[in-house]
């Protein structure tokens, strides 16, 4: 699990009693939380949560209704906001694009707007695997090149505060691999970095805590393995008896408690919470010489994800 290079003691995001309603509809409910300096956060929901609404909120598009947002200590709404937004990097689920325009020239275009250093156009296309394309028009570009063209505008101006909506959404697994190197040297340089996916098991070793919404609310954030401690989701082991074992194994998995399930190729399954794993252990013990191998499985991101969207809602609290 990555931590942040700089212990995590500014807050970079403050977050508090956020509303937004269109309407009489709440969109946003009441949502609360932090990030501090290096912090890697992982933003999940299904479609329509608030997710796009909240990061609209946080950069100034649109005005929260109630509640406030401050980042790096500056309200949104206040008179400095100007000079702190161009501190932060936004990459959007959809990239509006110049399609006449190149690579570099669209780059370009948005470093002016930024007031960025245009002279870093052409390192950063590099740096996102767009070198050899610089020169073409972006019509001509690619879904996943259009995406990291998106991400390089994200990375104009160094960015301390990074917000990407989706980032992978058309890369290819190499440029998925390129991209979160990039996230990762940036949150060594202390870059806070708030990561909206559905793609949960990718980002479930990449994340810091994750900030779970439902209908507008937050209904959930701490750690992964905080959060699944939390709901009580079971591990899963996975055992290969030995050829003439498998009804052995299974009845020394029940007579411990455990409900054992038939899988494919010989395999038996069973759920295992924490307070019986010493006794997961001793059973194991037990029948090492009817075992080929074994494996157990912890709950993932999107066990946790699917669990809190079903009603369970809790928050982790400070030590």
């Amino acid at each position: 699990m990555p931590t942040g290079a700089h212990g995590l003691n500014a807050a970079v995001v403050e977050i508090n009693g956020v509303v937004k309603r269109y309407g009489a509809t709440p969109v946003v409910r009441g949502v609360s939380f932090s990030c501090g300096e290096g912090e890697v956060i992982g933003l999940a929901g299904h479609n329509g949560a608030g997710k796009s609404t909240l990061f609209k909120m946080m950069l100034g598009i649109i005005a929260a209704d109630e509640g406030d947002i401050l980042l790096f200590g500056e309200p949104v709404r206040g008179r400095r906001f100007r000079e702190v937004r161009r501190a932060i990097g936004y990459l959007p689920e959809h990239v509006a694009l110049y399609d006449n325009l190149s690579g570099l020239e669209t780059l370009r275009f948005f470093a002016r707007l930024k007031s960025a250093d245009p002279s870093r156009c052409k390192s950063l296309l590099e740096r996102v695997g767009l070198g050899s394309a610089i020169h073409r028009a972006v019509r001509e570009y690619s879904k996943g090149m259009r995406q990291r063209l998106g991400f390089a505008q994200a990375l104009l101006g160094q960015p301390r505060l990074l917000m990407l909506d989706e980032p992978t959404n058309g890369l290819d697994p190499e440029a998925i691999h390129a991209f979160y190197d990039v996230l990762d040297q940036l949150r060594q340089d202390g870059a806070t970095i708030i990561l909206s996916s559905h793609l949960l098991a990718e980002i479930q070793s990449r994340v810091d805590r994750l900030v779970i919404m439902a209908s507008g609310q937050l209904v959930a954030q701490g750690t992964v393995a905080a959060l699944a401690a939390a709901t009580g989701l079971p591990a899963r082991l996975v055992v290969t008896p030995r050829d003439g074992a498998r009804d052995r194994v299974r009845g020394a998995l029940l007579a411990a408690g455990f409900v054992p399930q038939d899988l494919a190729d010989g395999e038996v399954q069973v759920a295992v919470a924490t307070p019986q794993r010493m006794a997961l252990l001793g059973v194991l013990a037990d029948l090492s010489d009817a075992l080929t191998a074994y494996a157990i499985a912890e709950p993932t991101l999107e066990d946790v994800f699917l669990r809190h969207q079903r009603g369970v809602t809790w928050v982790e609290r400070a030590a």
